[in-house]
C-alpha cells in the first residue's frame, strides 16, 4: 500500500497501479528485500500492506507451490486485483494495527514494503509484526527516504499551486533512526538499517505522472472538499502543468529518476 485510501478505492485505480507502477517501481525493491531475507523453502511469509501483492508473488515464485504466503491489506479493491493475479496466495483484508491472524499463527518472515509510513498507529503495527513473527524469525521493512528528491519536490509544488500545502505521506517516515527505535521498542533484536538507492525506469512517462498526481490530490486536505468532476479537472490541470518537470528525466517516451529507501531488518 503506497497511496492514500482515496486513490486506492477508486474503481480503476488498483488496475492502473498494477499495470503502470508495480513492475518498474515496486518489483525491484521487493526482490531486494527478499534477497536480504534469504528465503528458504520451508519459510512461512507474511506480506503486510501488500497492495496488489507484488512482494508476496515474488516470494511465491521463489518458494514454489510448497510455500505458505499470506498477504494483508486494508483495501478490498487492491486485494481483488491480487487474488485475480495469484489465487494460490492467502489474501486477507485487515488493518496492520490488528492483523487478521489465526489462533497462534506465526511466520518465519514478515515484510512491510512502503506501508509503515501510512499507518496511523505505528507502535501498534510494530507490535503486531512482532506478534506475527516466530522466535528467531526475520523482519524487513522498507520506507522511502525523506522528500529530498528534486523531481518529486517539483511535482508536489505544481500540485500545491492548485491545492495549497500537501503533506506527502509517502516520505513521512524516512529517517532511519526513528524506524530503528520503533522496532527496538517493539521487542525486535539485531535491528539494522541501510539506505539503498537505485535508478527507476518507466517505459512511459504520462501514466506515471497521472498516478502521481492522483496520489498528491488524494493527500491534499483541500481536495477532500471537491466533488468528483472538480477533482478530475484539478488532476488534469496539474498533469498538464507538470509536463515540463518531466523533461530533464525523459528518455524517449519514458522516464528515469533516482529513488532511495531505508531497508530495516530485525529478528524476533
Amino acid at each position: 500500500m503506497t497511496l492514500p485510501s482515496y486513490a486506492m478505492n477508486q474503481a480503476s485505480f488498483p488496475q492502473m497501479y498494477e499495470r503502470w507502477l508495480v513492475g518498474p517501481l515496486f518489483r525491484p525493491w521487493a526482490e531486494m528485500a527478499l534477497d536480504e531475507l534469504e528465503l528458504s523453502s520451508s519459510d512461512r511469509v507474511l506480506d503486510i500492506a501488500c497492495g496488489t501483492g507484488i512482494l508476496a508473488r515474488v516470494a511465491r515464485e521463489r518458494l514454489g507451490e510448497a510455500g505458505y504466503i499470506v498477504g494483508v491489506d486494508i483495501s478490498p479493491d487492491m486485494l481483488a486485483v491480487a487474488r485475480a493475479l495469484e489465487p494460490a496466495i492467502d489474501w486477507r483484508q485487515g488493518n496492520a494495527g490488528e492483523l487478521p491472524l489465526r489462533n497462534g499463527e506465526t511466520f518465519d518472515v514478515v515484510v512491510c514494503q512502503q506501508g509503515l509510513q501510512f499507518f496511523p498507529d505505528k507502535p501498534a503495527a510494530a507490535a503486531q509484526m512482532r506478534r506475527a513473527l516466530t522466535k528467531g524469525g526475520r523482519l524487513a521493512i522498507a520506507t522511502w527516504r525523506p522528500d529530498e528528491i528534486p523531481f518529486f519536490r517539483e511535482l508536489r509544488r505544481v500540485a500545491e499551486r492548485h491545492l495549497g500545502a500537501i503533506a506527502d505521506q509517502r516520505y513521512s517516515f524516512g529517517e532511519a533512526a526513528p524506524l530503528e527505535a520503533l522496532l527496538r521498542d517493539a521487542g525486535f533484536h539485531e535491528v539494522r538499517s541501510r539506505i539503498v538507492s537505485r535508478t527507476i525506469h518507466f517505459g512511459e512517462g504520462v501514466p506515471f505522472l497521472h498516478l502521481n498526481t492522483m496520489a498528491l490530490v488524494g493527500m491534499s486536505s483541500s481536495a477532500k472538499e471537491l466533488g468528483d468532476q472538480e477533482r478530475k479537472r484539478v488532476v488534469e490541470a496539474i498533469v498538464s502543468e507538470s509536463a515540463p518537470v518531466l523533461q530533464p528525466y525523459t528518455i524517449g517516451s519514458g522516464l528515469a529518476f533516482e529513488l532511495s529507501t531505508n531497508l530495516a531488518t530485525a529478528k524476533g
